[in-house]
């Protein structure tokens, strides 16, 4: 062999090692990480914006920042209610705790809510294009698919609005198992099959709208999986058995969303439109939802249900066009199989938020509710286009400049009405540029400008609302509020009992028509008022404080001494909140009231110096000057330099009308420490000492210091204590002390 030869054989050896270390799939799998990268870059052009939103009225402080177990982060307590309550009307246990983790870490800056959800929503989108690549063995396709899934309009509801975690949580386990099962069909094992389970739980508890995933594995085993020809009785039983696990999960968590004590509300208000008008409704959001995925313009949050119903015709083609389709992809089932899968995702998916079972008395549909329905319609238009366009010449360029426009335009779309979500304002003004007689969003930017300051547009707003749907129990009580506030108390228990007429159990209009009834003086209704939010929401604390304030105002003592030790026995602060009560009553002249709280708040702390210190203030407005003097002389006893304490326990000892209480020489030093730990220049203090030095017999030294307490009133224009002062003196000039006289 010649040496060229040898040298030609030589590189092609060195070709062939090279060859043989760089498997042949290498450049797809380079590719698969830049279509990755990509979607995380788009996802963060729309969404990134986020961090600097703020929450929004809508469910947010339900869910989040006035949610007094949510905000104050992840504890055992925590984890329990989570699964024991629902939280506006979902039993979301999972979604809870994230919100619960997210308060922990950014406390009630929304930015990092936000941020969670678009991190959440970005592994969405890079999961969905792994698992259909996986599914499907299309690269481009599956890219383009999760490309609109990630950028499209219609996800800004369901990213941008914090409350909806739910969504981009329960479909990241969503995705995660349906990537574990196409794994497990392809190679069975237990472990595989639990995992796959786990992952269906966790859906389940961030959101129980994924119940319908046992029906799309069914879809998936049909295409592209091809475990079965036809949807035969034969076929399906094997898959029907396999998946009964799932079913049980499913209904387990739909039972369990059923029985929330929320929830029951829901439920019982379902039938509120006939059911003729909610199949209608029903119908015509499934065509709506495809205009909106074809041509997002005018996406708005929440879009009213039409007052007089929708008119027959929009039924009549709905039902025509929806019956097109479904006889369409039904025809073309063995040559595209991939359009009735795709198109029985869309309708399954979407059925338990249709609207046939009527979850919402203001909407007639939502952009959330296309989440993870419309990935079914995504994957068959796509899949449809690529099998229509083999023939075409430059098929590539035609088709890679198509999908460049597309996300493109989505990405501009997308970035816009994201944007709509930065505050409470932006999108409720949005919402009534988009939408007609939205009474819903005439409400919420009525309460977001009521929180601005704005009574007058706010309360505009609201009428404007009631004018669309004088029914609107929220909008009474937003009204009850602001009537409230400018001390309109009558107009306000209108408005609070007028959305209590038409919804009985509002725990809120409850509460708030309780405290206007205390205004009013009528406590037995308020004390009614109250026990009507503890019978809704046993565990609310801060009803039982003001049932027991109430009560205590009423003379009920041991039935108020039975609420008020539950809302401060579980409280670290229980002491404050008795002193802080006691300082009400003071405030209001009732000692008695007063002189109970203060010593409950001693009884669990035997050491709070202003409790005892305000004790004898309110003993002796009651008369009772020796527990009075007690009570400071137990402060004293804590603390010897409190100022005002050492003086009105002095002047007690002073002007006590019993003689066998008064102590000139006590009372001396007592005003004298008084008197030099405040300078020497306060007025009142200088008259205690006066009178001290009185009773003491030295009343040329009194009434020394009772004109020098004159001269810094008189500076001070204390012109009570002038006239006061001006009269011992005398008393001092005739050498009589001072007694019986008006006590501080």
């Amino acid at each position: 062999m010649s040496r060229k030869k040898k040298s030609m054989a030589g590189r092609g050896q060195i070709r062939a090692r090279k060859s043989e270390r760089i498997p042949a799939h290498f450049p797809e799998r380079r590719t698969v990480f830049w279509v990755c990268l990509f979607l995380v870059a788009i996802i963060w052009v729309v969404f990134g914006q986020t961090g600097r939103f703020d929450f929004v009225n809508y469910d947010d402080q339900k869910n989040v920042y006035e949610n007094p177990v949510v905000e104050k982060g992840l504890s055992l307590s925590a984890v329990g209610w989570a699964f024991t309550h629902a939280q506006v009307a979902n039993w979301i246990p999972l979604t809870t705790l994230s919100h619960m983790l997210d308060c922990q870490i950014f406390g009630l800056h929304a930015g990092g809510h936000h941020l969670v959800n678009v991190l959440l929503h970005t592994a969405n989108a890079v999961l969905l294009f792994l698992v259909l690549r996986q599914m499907t063995g299309s690269l481009w396709r599956s890219a383009f698919v999760a490309a609109v899934f990630a950028v499209h309009p219609l996800r800004a509801e369901s990213v941008a609005w914090v409350s909806e975690r739910k969504d981009v949580l329960s479909a990241f386990f969503f995705l995660l198992t349906i990537g574990t099962y196409v794994r497990h069909v392809r190679k069975p094992s237990r472990i595989g099959y639990i995992l796959l389970l786990l992952f269906f739980a966790l859906g389940l508890l961030a959101k129980s709208m994924v119940a319908t995933l046992p029906f799309v594995l069914l879809l998936l085993d049909y295409w592209p999986l091809k475990r079965i020809s036809s949807f035969s009785i034969s076929n399906l039983k094997h898959l029907l058995i396999e998946k009964i696990p799932l079913f049980v999960l499913a209904a387990g968590a739909c039972a369990a969303t059923a029985l929330m004590p929320d929830m029951q509300t829901i439920i019982s208000n379902a039938h509120r439109l006939p059911f003729s008008e909610r199949l209608g409704n029903a119908l015509v959001s499934c065509v709506i939802y495809l205009r909106q995925m074809v041509f997002p313009s005018g996406l708005a949050v929440p879009y009213p249900i039409a007052p007089d119903g929708l008119s027959t015709w929009k039924i009549l083609l709905a039902i025509i066009f929806l019956a097109a389709i479904s006889a369409g992809v039904i025809a073309w089932r063995k040559k595209s199989p991939f359009l009735l899968m795709g198109w029985l995702w869309y309708l399954g998916m979407l059925f338990p938020v249709i609207g046939v079972i009527q979850i919402s008395p203001d909407a007639a549909h939502a952009d959330r509710y296309t989440y993870l329905p419309e990935i079914g319609l995504a994957i068959a238009v796509t899949w449809l286009i690529g099998d229509l366009s083999i023939q075409w010449k430059r098929r590539q360029l035609v088709l890679g400049g198509l999908m460049i426009a597309v996300i493109s335009a989505l990405t501009i779309c997308g970035h816009a009405q994201t944007s709509y979500w930065q505050n409470g304002q932006i999108l409720w003004s949005r919402a009534l540029a988009c939408t007609s007689r939205n009474s819903v969003a005439h409400n919420n930017i009525g309460y977001v400008l009521y929180q601005k300051g704005d009574i007058e547009d706010a309360i505009n707003q609201y009428n404007q609302a009631l004018e669309i749907n004088p029914n609107y129990a929220q909008a009474h009580f937003n009204l009850g509020v602001v009537f409230l506030k400018r001390g309109e108390v009558d107009d306000a228990i209108a408005e609070y009992n007028q959305a209590l007429k038409i919804m009985p159990d509002y725990l809120e209009a409850h509460f708030d028509l309780g405290a206007a009834l205390v205004l009013k003086g009528n406590l037995p209704e308020a004390i009614a008022q109250y026990r009507k939010v503890l019978k809704i929401k046993p565990d609310y604390a801060e009803a039982c404080y003001n049932l027991g304030r109430v009560l205590l105002l009423n003379g009920d003592w041991d039935e108020a001494m039975v609420c008020l030790d539950k809302t401060a026995a579980g409280s670290p602060a229980s002491p404050a909140r008795w002193f802080d009560l006691g300082n009400e009553f003071i405030q209001e002249r009732d000692w008695q009231c007063a002189v109970v709280c203060y010593r409950q708040a001693i009884k669990i702390n035997p050491r709070l110096t202003d409790a005892y210190a305000n004790l004898g203030v309110a003993l002796s407005q009651k008369g009772e000057t020796k527990n009075a003097m007690d009570a400071w002389q137990n402060a004293l006893d804590i603390n010897p330099d409190q100022i005002y304490v050492l003086n009105n326990l002095a002047w007690m000892l002073v002007t006590a009308s019993d003689a066998t209480l008064r102590n000139g020489a006590k009372a001396l030093a007592l005003a004298q420490q008084a008197s030099q730990l405040s300078g020497g220049n306060n007025p009142a203090i200088l008259r205690t000492l006066a009178a001290a030095t009185a009773e003491d017999g030295n009343f040329a030294l009194a009434g020394a210091t009772a004109r020098h307490a004159l001269e810094l009133a008189a500076e001070q224009k204390n012109d009570a204590l002038v006239a006061t002062l001006q009269k011992e003196i005398q008393l001092y000039e005739a050498g009589k002390p001072v007694q019986d006289s008006a006590r501080e």
